[in-house]
C-alpha cells in the first residue's frame, strides 16, 4: 500500500510532512491530524521501525489519538505527532534534533512538539535551539521538564475512577495492580500505587528495570508473558500500543484496565470484546492525558502545582465517559469518541483551523484560551 493510501486509511489528516536531512541522518514524519480546536500538539518519539511504512502508520494513528485526547480533556489544542526513524541508543545527536527542530519551525506554530517514547527534555532543548514551538523543555529554560510524572498521576486518577465505577471503592489500598512497562510513566505510576497501598506486579522487556523496581518498592516481578494473564484487579498497560488484540484478550484475568499506553486497542472491536468479558476499560487517550495537560500549563506560564491539580480532572473526565456508556449502552471507547467528536464539532465550528502564528507562542495560546 502506498503512502497516500495509508494516509487516507488512517483518518482525515490535514497535513503530513516527511522530513529528510541526509547530512545528519534525519528521517522523520510529522502528522497533523486536526487543528479545529487549536494548534496540533503531540510528542516526538524515536523508534527503530522495521519499515518506513510502519513509521507512517504509527504517526498517523498517534496524531489522530492526540486530537481526541485534547478534545476529551477540554483543551484548546489540536492533534499531531512526530516520529524519528532510528535507534535512539545509536543515532541520537545534537545535529539530528536541531535539524528536526528546523522542520518544526517551518510549520510556524501549526505543530508544537514535546518529548515522547525514547526522547527526553535534553533532546527538546536541542529542538528549542531552532524553534519556540516545543514544550517539555528543561526547567532551567523556563519549561516543565519531564512530563511523565504528570501523565502517571493522571493515570493514577484514572485508576481511582475505574475502581470507583466498578467496585464503588475509593483509592487503591489493598488492590492488586499489574503494571506492564516500566518506562518513565510506568515507573512513576508504580511509585504512586505503592504510596497508595496497592499490591503491585510489574513487567518490562528490560530485566534490569524489573529487578530495580522489585528491590526498591518490594513489588512482584513477572515476565512479559506472565503479566498479561496474572490475576489482578487492575491491569495497567504502560508500554507500546495494540496490546489488546485477538490473541491477548482471552488471556486477561483482570476486572479493570487503566494504563498510560497509547492506542491500546488493536481494533475498535476489541473494546466491545472487553465489555462482553465484563472488564471495565478506561479509554487510553482519556486516562493518559495528564502529560498533555502539563505541557498545556507550560504554554500558559508554568506552575507545577497547577499542572498536578489539572491532572485530577482525568477522574471526572472518565466518570463522564462511564455515564455516557451506561446511558447509551455502548463500550467505553465509543463513549469517549462521541464526547471528543461532539466537542470538536461544536467548538470547532466556532473557529477556523489553526494556521500557525508568527507572534510569540505563549501570547498566542493565552489569547486562544481566553476566547
Amino acid at each position: 500500500m502506498g503512502s497516500f493510501e495509508l494516509i487516507e486509511k488512517h483518518g482525515e489528516h490535514e497535513e503530513v510532512i516527511f522530513c529528510y536531512e541526509k547530512s545528519v541522518g534525519l528521517k522523520a514524519i510529522i502528522a497533523i491530524h486536526n487543528t479545529s480546536l487549536g494548534p496540533a500538539l503531540g510528542g516526538t518519539r524515536m523508534w527503530n521501525y522495521k519499515t518506513e511504512e510502519d513509521a507512517l502508520v504509527d504517526v498517523l494513528r498517534l496524531s489522530k489519538g492526540m486530537t481526541y485526547k485534547a478534545a476529551a480533556a477540554g483543551l484548546n489544542l489540536g492533534g499531531g505527532k512526530a516520529v524519528i526513524i532510528g535507534d535512539p541508543k545509536v543515532h541520537k545527536s545534537e545535529a539530528l534534533f536541531r535539524a528536526f527542530g528546523q522542520f518544526v519551525n517551518s510549520l510556524n506554530g501549526k505543530y508544537i512538539t514535546a518529548e515522547d517514547v525514547n526522547t527526553n527534555e535534553h533532546d527538546m532543548e536541542y529542538i528549542f535551539m531552532e524553534t519556540p514551538w516545543v514544550t517539555g523543555i528543561p526547567k532551567s529554560f523556563g519549561g516543565s521538564g519531564d512530563p511523565s510524572p504528570y501523565t502517571a498521576h493522571g493515570v493514577l486518577m484514572g485508576i481511582h475512577a475505574v475502581v470507583k465505577e466498578k467496585l464503588n471503592y475509593d483509592g487503591v489500598k489493598d488492590l492488586t495492580v499489574a503494571v506492564q512497562g516500566l518506562g518513565n510513566v510506568g515507573s512513576n505510576l508504580v511509585k504512586y500505587l505503592v504510596q497508595g497501598g496497592a499490591k503491585v506486579k510489574v513487567a518490562d522487556i528490560d530485566a534490569q528495570k524489573v529487578k530495580a523496581h522489585a528491590e526498591k518498592y518490594g513489588v512482584e516481578a513477572l515476565s512479559t508473558e506472565e503479566i498479561l494473564s496474572t490475576p489482578c484487579d487492575v491491569f495497567a498497560p504502560c508500554a507500546l500500543g495494540a496490546i489488546f488484540n485477538d490473541l491477548t484478550i482471552g488471556q486477561l484475568k483482570c476486572k479493570m484496565i487503566a494504563g498510560g499506553a497509547n492506542n491500546q486497542l488493536a481494533e475498535p472491536k476489541h473494546g466491545e470484546a472487553l465489555r462482553e468479558l465484563g472488564i471495565l476499560y478506561a479509554p487510553d487517550y482519556v486516562i493518559n492525558a495528564g502529560g498533555l495537560m502539563n505541557v498545556f500549563v507550560e504554554l500558559e506560564g508554568y506552575s507545577s502545582d497547577r499542572a498536578f491539580d489539572k491532572t485530577k480532572k482525568v477522574y471526572d473526565n472518565l466518570m463522564r465517559v462511564f455515564r455516557l456508556a451506561k446511558e447509551q449502552n455502548i463500550p467505553t471507547h465509543l463513549a469517549a469518541d462521541r464526547i471528543a467528536e461532539q466537542r470538536i464539532k461544536t467548538i470547532g465550528s466556532l473557529r477556523q483551523r489553526h494556521q500557525g502564528k508568527s507572534s510569540r507562542l505563549f501570547t498566542t495560546l493565552k489569547e486562544m484560551d481566553n476566547r
